[in-house]
């Protein structure tokens, strides 16, 4: 499918086939909560005849999003009770994001932070960024500062360059990280000049977010090498998603792709509880099960980590299957470790 602009409406999704007319009333009420935006590039990979499509599931709007779960938070990873100003948040004593913006090129259907991205929402004043940067500037403790949003990425390279630069004339800041999904979106914003942007005396390292291995199209995969070839390096962080990447085949096709494009996969993500989002999310032990399957098939260069965000901002920690057990037959009171064969074997106790 191709459309030259980005789709924004229930109207325009019903236009093009890719929502039927029959749902428009209802997606016009998810519209008026959580924002709608597929851009050209990710249009072009959908099969509007395959139901089941992992892009559609990803970006297009479904009547299900209206149905929240108890158990679902607004904020659910607690950005604000660890944001001392407004566009910081402080969750982890060395690291601190700075949200410049609230929009992106796309919105993903499950984004946890829904309730507050989209268009109109606006980015930091003038005042406020520079509110933002003196709280980074007398925090001595803060060693890296991780760009987000939003898609920081969105901004223009000017804006991007007086940032980079202004956390490069603090001493303490040696880091500076981007969160984006803009190589995958919309290539063509990876120009030189944003490159150039990001670069600068600390080390700069851009995260992108991708969850399907067609996201890495050839445009995308030049645009991931634009960074590269400049010496920035590219790690990954990808959501794990039912029936879009939740299977070995497909999230193993992912990583491998990701490790061709020179980008090392980082972190694998479970669906945080936003609003709306139950029906993409899987549970953690179907996660870990992948995982387990995972560690036996695909090279340890592709080997995320698989996490979980606590709710109420208790931090990310690593929720990967255990593959130690005190399990009875272990050899004087050792251990028994799980091999990638499926088997328990015995590891003596003092070794």
């Amino acid at each position: 499918m191709t459309t030259p602009y980005s789709l924004r409406t229930p109207a325009e999704l019903v236009a093009v086939q890719l929502a039927p007319q029959g749902e428009r009333a209802m997606l016009e009420q998810v519209a008026a909560r959580y924002a709608i935006a597929i851009t050209p590039a990710l249009a072009d990979l959908i099969d509007p005849s395959d139901p089941r499509d992992p892009i559609v599931r990803q970006f297009v709007p479904d009547p299900r999003e209206l149905e929240s779960q108890p158990e679902e938070l607004t904020d659910p990873i607690g950005d604000e009770a660890h944001s001392p100003v407004e566009g910081i948040v402080h969750r982890y004593p060395d690291r601190v994001l700075l949200k410049l913006i609230n929009a992106c090129a796309v919105y993903c259907r499950f984004c946890f932070r829904r309730e507050t991205v989209g268009p109109g929402r606006g980015g930091l004043s003038r005042a406020a960024l520079a509110a933002a940067l003196d709280y980074i500037r007398r925090t001595p403790q803060i060693w890296e500062v991780i760009l987000t949003g939003g898609d920081p990425l969105v901004l223009s390279p000017r804006r991007l360059r007086d940032v980079v630069g202004r956390l490069t004339a603090i001493d303490h800041v040696k880091v500076i990280r981007v969160h984006t999904r803009v190589p995958v979106a919309a290539p063509e914003r990876v120009s030189p000049a944003l490159v150039r942007a990001l670069r600068g005396a600390k080390a700069t390292f851009v995260v992108l977010h991708a969850n399907h291995p067609r996201e890495l199209t050839e445009s995308a995969r030049s645009a991931i090498g634009r960074f590269i070839d400049a010496g920035i390096p590219v790690l990954s962080q990808s959501v794990l998603l039912r029936g879009v990447n939740d299977d070995v085949e497909t999230l193993g096709a992912l990583l491998r792709t990701l490790v061709e494009c020179r980008v090392k996969p980082y972190y694998l993500h479970h669906a945080d509880l936003a609003p709306g989002t139950g029906h993409l999310r899987t549970s953690i032990e179907a996660g870990q099960a992948l995982m387990r399957e995972m560690r036996g098939r695909v090279s340890g260069l592709c080997q995320p980590a698989y996490m979980l965000d606590i709710p109420d901002g208790a931090g990310k920690v690593p929720v990967g299957p255990s593959y130690i057990s005190t399990a009875d037959g272990a050899i004087d009171g050792g251990l028994k470790v799980r091999g990638i064969d499926g088997r328990l074997h015995p590891y003596p106790p003092r070794a």
